[in-house]
């Protein structure tokens, strides 16, 4: 049921109103002048906003001029029995979706919130369409400093093998990230593409999730079920935090990589695999390999090709680019106005010690859109973003 507000200082206008759109069932609530409707139009979520223009305190003019002042986006109808032309050029110059002159015409009335509440519909659906459009493009590789343009032509040049990869660098670098351009990029981007956390999931568990296990095979296998290589058949499995992995998976990994088959667990039968392995880890392989925590013999098998994910501190160049993308996108996904950034602001993101890397920027435009102004100042950036 749509929400209408009527604001008019009138009450036998008021309540025609109400009258008229409640037997039409539209929930209507209303406010007797400009001060009270803009603290209800703030304060509650409306569909359509039906305004009169002459009216104490805050005219209408004023009021539709302070309404989009703060973006507000729902569809306003102006309505006065004193307008004329050049009132109504400049109601529609300001924003207002149409206006109607007083005495009102029942029909025209209802013409007009019809057409306006289904322009509200298609705007609703735009959103949804602009968030799909940009969930399409979260897998873009934002950036073109040297290093950022390095892992671009290792991408282009690898993605159409199958050969496989070692992904390296930080926490929050994007890793996950050149993992999926990797798959979209090759002939197996119409098959799966299925992600392991190999730091997420306990060492006991470990192999049951990438190899599947028998009916039977632990107390709780009450089914058999298939792991992450079968799941992936044909496809891509990436291994994110592969030097978290227990010594006994890596072994059983190693296995699969060699023969291209496996086992599940509890069970007899060899399962052949076709599928390409993309690793990933924050750490230095070749110093847990010297202090005994990672097979040397599976470093060489996963290595065959390896890319280096730089820190955010090692690319600032790339920060106004993400900043912009992260606007973008956080807007959209949240359905608010677009921010803008003023140029001192970026300045000190731009210098900002950026530990946690892409992620920590992400969260941070995030925090600044929520408590920050309509464009964040440098000031927005010293109160919202911890100093290190």
């Amino acid at each position: 049921m749509a929400k209408i507000l009527i604001i008019d200082d009138e009450r036998p206008i008021r309540s025609t109103l109400q009258e008229i759109l409640e037997f039409e069932k539209f929930k209507v609530e209303t406010a007797e002048d400009g001060e009270e409707g803009f603290a209800k139009a703030q304060s509650g979520k409306f569909d359509l906003i039906l305004c009169d223009i002459k009216m104490p305190k805050i005219d209408g003019i004023e009021l539709l001029q302070k309404l989009q002042d703060i973006h507000y986006e729902s569809p306003i109808v102006m309505i006065s029995g004193h307008g004329n032309i050049e009132t109504a050029v400049e109601a529609i110059k300001i924003g207002a979706f149409d206006y109607i002159a007083k005495p009102l015409d029942l029909n025209r009335l209802l013409v007009t919130v019809r057409n306006a509440l289904e322009r509200n519909e298609l705007v609703e659906e735009t959103k949804e369409l602009k968030k799909k459009v940009y969930k399409s493009k979260l897998n873009d590789i934002i950036g073109e400093s040297e290093g950022i343009e390095k892992v671009k032509d290792m991408i282009e040049k690898v993605a159409p093998t199958d050969a496989r990869v070692l992904i390296t660098g930080g926490n929050g670098t994007g890793k996950e990230l050149v993992a999926r351009n990797l798959h979209q990029n090759s002939n197996r981007k119409t098959k799966p593409f299925i992600e392991v956390n190999c730091a997420a999931i306990p060492s006991e568990l470990i192999e049951s999730e990438l190899f599947g296990h028998e009916k039977g095979a632990f107390t709780s296998a009450v089914k058999e079920k298939k792991g992450k290589f079968e799941q992936a058949q044909g496809g891509t499995i990436f291994l994110d935090e592969i030097g978290d992995m227990s010594a006994s998976a890596q072994a059983k990994v190693l296995r699969a990589l060699q023969e291209n088959k496996i086992t599940r667990v509890g069970g007899e039968k060899d399962i052949k695999i076709n599928v390409r392995v993309i690793a990933a880890t924050n750490k230095d392989l070749r110093k847990e390999i010297n202090e005994g925590n990672f097979r040397e013999d599976l470093y060489h098998r996963l290595s065959v090709i390896l890319i280096h994910v730089p820190a955010l501190n090692d690319r600032r160049d790339d920060i106004p680019a993400l900043v912009d993308f992260f606007l973008n996108r956080v807007c959209v996904e949240q359905g608010s106005p677009l921010k803008t950034i003023s140029v001192a602001a970026l300045k000190a993101l731009c210098n900002y010690n950026w530990t946690g890397n892409i992620r920590e920027l992400r969260n941070v435009v995030e925090r600044l859109i929520i408590l920050g102004g309509n464009e964040i100042s440098e000031q927005d950036v010293e109160m919202y973003v911890t100093p290190k």
